[in-house]
């Protein structure tokens, strides 16, 4: 793996990101795909096949990656079963359990915004 010089553009930009609590966060949550999965599975476990269903529009391999990401960021929790087919679910952890009420308020805000916006057009 090739290594950053210490000075570079993007060596000081991910330094920013970092030491910025907010920045962070929302880096870690963002995406297009991650505040969807959050909300649906803030409804309780799901197996991968559910959440393939749920998302048919985005691709498998997309998928696969966001839930990765989530895992590695401390988000969710993958659990695989020892069974023939595999049965693989997904679930929050206490970590994204918290933004719960933040995801909450968020939306809020967003549909308050929303319906400004189209008020406007």
């Amino acid at each position: 793996m090739a290594t950053r010089k210490v000075n570079s553009t993007y060596s000081r930009n991910e330094k920013c990101i970092i030491d910025c609590d907010m920045t962070f966060a929302v880096n870690m949550l963002g995406g297009r795909w991650k505040l969807l999965l959050l909300d649906k599975l803030s409804k309780g476990t799901s197996r991968f096949s559910d959440l393939k269903k749920e998302f048919s529009y985005m691709s498998e391999r997309m998928l696969t990656l966001q839930l990765k990401s989530m895992e590695q960021d401390g988000l969710i929790v993958r659990h695989a079963f020892a069974e023939v087919p595999v049965r693989v679910e997904y679930s929050l952890t206490e970590a994204a359990i918290e933004l719960k009420p933040i995801l909450a308020l968020l939306s809020a805000w967003g549909n308050k915004q929303k319906s400004l916006l189209l008020k406007e057009e």
